[in-house]
């Protein structure tokens, strides 16, 4: 049995090895990511969205390689689709997309992938206003079936977001991405190294339902809430 569990963590030690090895991080430096990220967003905001990246060549040159400048950590509600509302297109971004952005061990997988394998340096975790997710956290209710495992993921949010002044539901929302930010920083073994070297970027953003505006989390609110 000692020998199959070594023999276990050896092969998942090399598979990790080799994956961060295949990456060379020559990807969009994460501050030209981010810019273009805002850039997008105005756009969509102006109504003037360009929807790059969507030809038929397009389609052709992404069947053969992907290679995303930034990854995208979002909520599954249907009105925030990332590549819309950052006016981008085919192969731009790596999505992931659960309820209140919550993630699990298959999310996290899928992040590392974007890192150690796509040569991501951004990752933005997007939030947005009205969440459902987030306010049945905020509330005492039971929720039915396998949705607790969300709002039970959310409820140190809320529980935060009480004692900030202004609305409750839009503090729990900026509070619940902050906490996911905080949390993907310290993610071992691979998300945490290269964020500590300095060579990837995670940041907050909540989308305003009403306006379109992406509006990014200040390092001082991430801080003051993550004390």
């Amino acid at each position: 049995m000692k020998g199959f569990r070594f023999f276990i963590s050896f092969f998942f030690f090399s598979i990790t090895t080799q994956l961060m090895a295949e990456s060379n991080h020559a990807g969009l430096p994460a501050k030209e990511a981010l810019q273009r990220l805002v850039e997008g967003n105005l756009r969509f905001v102006q109504g003037k969205s360009i929807r790059p990246n969507q030809t038929v060549e397009r389609i052709k040159e992404v069947s053969k390689k992907q290679n995303p400048f930034a990854t995208i950590v979002g909520c599954s509600d249907s009105r925030v689709p990332n590549e819309i509302v950052f006016d981008q297109g085919l192969g731009d971004l790596f999505i992931l997309r659960t309820a209140g952005q919550v993630s699990t061990y298959a999310s996290w997988g899928s992040i590392e992938f974007s890192v150690a394998v796509l040569g991501v340096n951004l990752i933005v975790v997007l939030g947005h206003s009205s969440c459902g997710a987030v306010g049945a956290a905020c509330k005492a209710d039971e929720v039915p079936g396998h949705i607790i495992a969300l709002t039970n993921a959310i409820k140190p949010a809320a529980e935060k977001a009480k004692h900030l002044e202004g609305d409750f539901l839009d503090n729990a929302v900026k509070t619940n991405v902050a906490l996911q930010v905080v949390s993907l920083r310290k993610l071992d073994p691979i998300i945490s190294k290269y964020y500590n070297k300095g060579q990837l970027q995670i940041v907050g953003a909540v989308y305003d339902l009403e306006t379109g505006k992406v509006n990014f989390l200040t390092e001082e609110f991430i801080t003051s809430i993550t004390k």
